[in-house]
């Protein structure tokens, strides 16, 4: 069971995008990364062909390390920042599920 799962609500802990807390849009496992909305923005050139007969340039989100990722236990409001927090796993009623460390909720 993965410990971030697609539509998480995540805190980037490093790189230029470091703080922004944003949604996982999708999961790489063989690459141990998350593509998250927002974050690590990329620009591409495309050169003009016979189906576009224009070039563009397209901005599209890059992967980023999971590692550089933290869940977020409670999402920022006016007044406090958003919590990040590792995850654990319980057995409740024979099923595995996810807490958050910091609170001791499931997720």
């Amino acid at each position: 069971m993965a410990k971030i799962r697609k539509n998480d609500t995540v805190l980037v802990l490093s790189g230029d995008d470091k703080g922004k807390v944003s949604s996982v849009l999708e999961l790489i496992p063989a690459k141990k990364a998350a593509i998250v909305k927002g974050v690590n923005t990329r620009t591409k050139h495309k050169k003009p062909s016979n189906k576009n007969t224009s070039g563009e340039i397209v901005n599209f989100d890059a992967p980023i390390l999971l590692s550089k990722l933290a869940l977020v236990a409670k999402k920022a409001t006016k007044d406090k920042p958003a919590i990040p927090t590792r995850v654990g796993f319980k057995l409740e009623n024979g099923k595995k599920i996810r807490i958050a460390k910091k609170t001791g909720k499931a997720i």
